[in-house]
């Protein structure tokens, strides 16, 4: 019983974790469209706004990283470590 109450809340919580992948997805396509609207005004500041683009989205793409990574080490790792315990 309890192994599976420790593995039930693993997979839920990898779960839920994962779908942190979500908010960098439509924050990034956000700031592309924007990025893309402010250069077809001012095609002169292409360079500079391309710039900041890609450093706001590898930014907020840590985040998507963070969840991917804490969703593997609660599938692959956490139960073996939390079944220890017990």
């Amino acid at each position: 019983m309890e192994r599976a109450l420790v593995l039930m809340g693993c997979a839920i919580g990898a779960g839920l974790a994962l779908i942190a992948g979500i908010g960098p997805g439509i924050g990034e396509g956000y700031a592309a469209g924007k990025t893309v609207e402010a250069i077809s005004r001012q095609p002169e500041m292409k360079g500079d706004l391309t710039s900041t683009m890609i450093l706001g989205i590898a930014l907020s793409e840590t985040t998507g990283i963070y969840g991917f990574v804490t969703g593997l080490l609660l599938i692959f790792v956490a139960p073996g470590i939390f079944l220890g315990m017990l």
